[in-house]
């Protein structure tokens, strides 16, 4: 049963994208691996920018900064 978790900043992803976010995810593994569908689990975590850090600085920042 393979289980993919993908993390995203939490800055408002619409229900829409996240459904295919994990339909998309799902068949990349049934595409390259051949893997059922069925027992395919997708996990989407929604992570704070201020708990998202790159190079050194959190995502908040970044975003103030326009990086």
């Amino acid at each position: 049963m393979p289980f993919v978790n993908i993390k995203i900043t939490n800055e408002n992803v619409t229900p829409e994208k996240k459904a295919q976010l994990i339909s998309g995810a799902t068949q990349l593994l049934v595409d390259v691996l051949g893997k059922n569908p069925a027992t395919t689990v997708v996990v989407i975590e929604e992570v704070d920018t201020d708990n998202w850090g790159i190079g050194g600085e959190t995502v908040t920042e970044r975003r103030k900064a326009g990086k």
